[in-house]
């Protein structure tokens, strides 16, 4: 029985990395752009969009599909940033173990 309250002592430990990690995901901000810098969007580690800047010389009716695709760049290339830091982040919790099949943050 000794060995089964090692593993839950050591879930516990996990659960509470886990939740750090989710806190630090939840402050951290990324910023992803695009069109060398005149779309840029900011998030959080959790992918929730937090603001967006948009060069004022593509504020023109003929440029409404160049800004919808570099809005959409920027928002892929912050995601991409956040996705990177999230599996760094599990990586350290997990000291590199991997996940489960189905188990996600």
């Amino acid at each position: 029985m000794k060995n089964l309250a090692d593993i839950m002592k050591q879930a516990g430990q996990m659960q509470a990395r886990m939740a750090d990690m989710q806190a630090r995901l939840e402050a951290t901000i990324i910023e992803g752009q695009s069109g060398g810098g005149m779309v840029k969007v900011k998030m959080t580690g959790k992918s929730v969009v937090t603001g967006l800047d948009i060069d004022p010389s593509l504020l023109k009716a003929d440029e409404k599909e160049i800004l919808e695709d570099l809005i959409i760049a920027a928002l892929a290339d912050a995601k991409n940033k956040a996705e990177n830091i999230m599996a760094a982040e599990m990586k350290t919790v997990t000291g590199g173990m991997p996940l489960p099949p189905g188990f996600s943050l």
